[in-house]
């Protein structure tokens, strides 16, 4: 156990009411600077304010969980990024300081459409048009970024027109069109209070040390993906929420030839593209395009999704079958400890209730002479909850394997190893007779629930399937060098 520095210490002692300032909610929309009034709950949905407060209804209302994409939006940032999002779970608390764009600001100061406007309707891309406004915010962002359409359209669903005459319009708009450039206020150690809420935003990990330790019960959010759904559909209103969003320990990236560190708040976006730059890597870089949408990956943080420890949690799976571990700081210190120690049960850490958070994980880099495969069967392959997740390690010594780490996500309580599992494959030949047998102990060894995404009869069979596809595709690759 690691001791606090004396200046993390001496923070921790003070009343945490003077670490900062009762402020108004401040942030710019369609390039205007806003304050919002004291009495607006801060935890209030930016979709909610925009359609009830300020009456911009381009943005339309869907599902309130961030499936359909008809409430996107776009995060500028003043290096030019841009980041589709979805408005119906982002908080304006979360808000503060940064920059937003509806489809209304899109608009030329003459009032004429934007260039990705008119290519969509060039294209035929809209009928009914309801889903249109979140079309044009992901188009405009896909303008900066590029990338692969499909992908990028994955968040965005369209129920009449069909995809074809918007992915053309897509392809139209590669080029960049920009609006006038905006300034970003600077972020600072604040409190929002109103409704009877308290929004806490530090700055920094000694600050929310503090603010944890003496607020307990209340809601840590950082891109509010999941805690945000219940804020939108359940209508849930806690009365204290911390937001990480600030806190510069949280958002730190570092790699090395050993692997990478992740802050707790990174977004997924930023490990995706770490991910895709490192061959290493390359496979859990193919799930994590699976994780949501690029709305969802823009807020979506990894350490949410180990605090949420939610069995069906995509990125799990793969933490647990690297050996990454996961870093906890508390008033008491910091430890560390594996991925499959800190998920203890269903929807259940093993944060201590003194006022512990997750710092960063560590994912250590797969070794050279290692097989790392990654998969996930859903009822649609973009955008959907996983039915069955399995990922693998796999260490080979001419022709044997030396060890293995097996985890899976979706048939349990929680993500896990599978253990009995390993001892079937550990020290065997490397032969598809094997795998087949160690997929028979992994359809045993699972004990999956039957609901609306599958039997559990399916899970026991997909899970055994997916090690032999594993296999499979090992012997693929390697037969085709």
């Amino acid at each position: 156990m690691m001791a606090l520095k004396e200046s993390e210490m001496s923070l921790h002692d003070q009343s945490v009411a003077t670490f900062a300032t009762i402020v108004p909610i401040s942030f710019h929309l369609n390039g205007k600077l806003i304050r919002l009034t004291s009495d607006i709950l801060p935890t209030t949905t930016l979709l909610d304010w925009l359609r009830d407060t300020v009456k911009l209804t381009g943005t339309k209302e869907g599902c309130s969980e961030g499936d359909c994409g008809a409430c996107t939006v776009v995060l500028e940032s003043s290096n030019g990024d841009r980041l589709a999002v979805n408005s119906c779970l982002l908080t304006l608390g979360q808000l503060h300081g940064r920059a937003v764009r509806t489809v209304e600001g899109l608009a030329g100061s003459d009032g004429a459409p934007h260039p990705v406007q008119t290519a969509i309707n060039e294209f035929n891309g809209t009928q009914c048009g309801f889903c249109t406004p979140g079309i044009v915010m992901t188009a405009w962002a896909y303008a900066k970024h590029g990338g692969n359409p499909h992908e990028a359209l994955a968040g965005n669903l369209c129920r009449c027109t069909g995809y074809k005459p918007i992915l053309r319009a897509f392809q139209k708009i590669q080029a960049d069109h920009d609006v006038d450039p905006q300034q970003i206020p600077q972020a600072a150690s604040v409190i929002f209070s109103g409704g009877g809420q308290t929004f806490f935003r530090p700055t920094s990990l000694a600050e929310l040390i503090a603010l944890r330790a003496v607020h307990q019960d209340a809601w840590l959010l950082a891109g509010g993906t999941d805690l945000g759904i219940r804020i939108a559909a359940d209508r849930e209103n806690p009365a204290k929420v911390i937001c990480l969003l600030d806190v510069a320990e949280l958002g730190i990236v570092e790699t090395d030839e050993r692997g990478m560190r992740i802050g707790a708040a990174v977004p997924y976006s930023t490990l995706l593209a770490i991910s895709e730059s490192d061959p290493g890597f390359s496979p859990f870089a193919t799930l994590l395009r699976r994780l949501g949408s690029r709305q969802i990956r823009s807020l979506g943080t990894l350490g949410g999704n180990l605090g949420t420890a939610s069995p069906i949690g995509d990125a799990l799976p793969p933490l647990i079958a690297l050996g990454a571990t996961v870093r906890i700081v508390g008033p008491a210190g910091n430890r560390v400890m594996p991925v499959q120690d800190f998920l203890v049960g269903y929807r259940l850490n093993a944060l201590q209730t003194n006022g512990e958070v997750i710092r960063d994980i560590w994912i250590p880099r797969p070794e050279a002479r290692s097989l790392f495969a990654c998969d996930k069967i859903s009822r649609r392959f973009d955008q959907d909850i996983t039915a069955v997740g399995l990922s693998a390690l796999v260490k080979l010594h001419e022709g044997k394997i030396v060890s293995c780490r097996i985890a899976h996500g979706g048939v349990g309580p929680s993500a896990a190893r599978a253990s009995a599992t390993e001892l079937a494959l550990g020290g065997a030949p490397f032969t598809e007779e094997q795998f087949d047998a160690a997929a028979q102990v992994l359809s045993l060894e699972i004990e999956p629930m039957t609901d609306l995404r599958a039997t559990a009869a399916y899970r026991r069979l997909v899970a055994g399937n997916l090690l032999r596809r594993m296999w499979l595709r090992w012997n693929m690759e390697r037969t085709t060098r």
